[in-house]
């Protein structure tokens, strides 16, 4: 949506108006609970206008993301350098543990030194540094811009046959995150129960992970899934409609 500078106090502080002296504007690449793609180009316009700070948390768009998975800068075309801080974890799409920030010198030398998460804590191990130099080095291949296109279509076919069935799906056509709205707490434990006995396994949120009737599932595209994987986990939706009532759109086909 578009931004309110004036409700959000970025032109200046609320009783005063004084200019403030910094202003770190922290976005998620994508919101994990929306499946939204964050609207880089504008933000990255705005940081530039108030002359502030921007933090990327990219967990869910480095390696997913973008014609060669190298996240939502890559998405958008925005220069990374308009980005003062990126972030994301190596959990997601490099199968490893820990994970990253992506800062200036003098920023990451700051971290280092003043950083009590950075300071106390240990090395990552041989293996998951090992895992994770061949996760970034299979992105970057032939193989790997492959993977990155077949998970970007497999995230639009879903979508479109999600849409088309009458389901409710919030999040961006390029969101590989599809959060599936099923409204009533009841109905996500009644789904969840009854899909796992058809071989689905899902993640169900409710409240308070999401408002009170906001209760969904979220599916995770991914490249190994196959067209008959996907068409499978349609066929298991299109089963339990009946009994739980999940085609709640008003724009489903005909």
């Amino acid at each position: 949506g578009v931004v309110s500078t004036q409700s959000s106090g970025i032109e200046g502080q609320p009783r005063t108006r004084r200019k403030w002296k910094k202003i770190l504007i922290v976005v998620e690449g994508i919101y994990s609970m929306e499946g939204t793609i964050c609207k880089l180009p504008e933000i990255v316009a705005l940081k530039k206008k108030y002359k502030a700070y921007l933090y990327l948390d990219e967990a869910h768009t480095i390696g997913a993301v973008g014609p060669t998975g190298r996240g939502v800068c890559d998405h958008y075309g925005v220069d990374p350098a308009d980005v003062d801080i990126l972030m994301a974890t190596f959990s997601k799409s490099f199968g490893a543990v820990g994970g990253y920030i992506a800062a200036d010198k003098d920023v990451i030398s700051h971290l280092r030194s003043q950083s009590h998460a950075n300071i106390y804590a240990t090395s990552m191990s041989p293996p998951v540094c090992r895992q994770t130099m061949a996760a970034t080095e299979a992105i970057m291949e032939r193989e790997g811009v492959r993977r990155i296109n077949q998970l970007a279509d497999n995230t639009r076919y879903f979508r479109a046959e999600l849409k088309k069935r009458g389901y409710v799906i919030y999040g961006d056509n390029a969101s590989p995150v599809v959060p599936m709205l099923l409204f009533s707490i009841a109905k996500i434990c009644a789904f969840a129960k009854a899909a796992m006995e058809k071989g689905l396994a899902s993640v169900i949120v409710g409240f308070p992970g999401t408002p009170i009737l906001g209760a969904r599932v979220r599916f995770c595209m991914s490249a190994s899934h196959t067209r008959q994987h996907l068409d499978r986990v349609l066929e298991i939706l299109e089963e339990l409609e009946p009994s739980i009532g999940m085609k709640l759109s008003t724009k489903r086909a005909s």
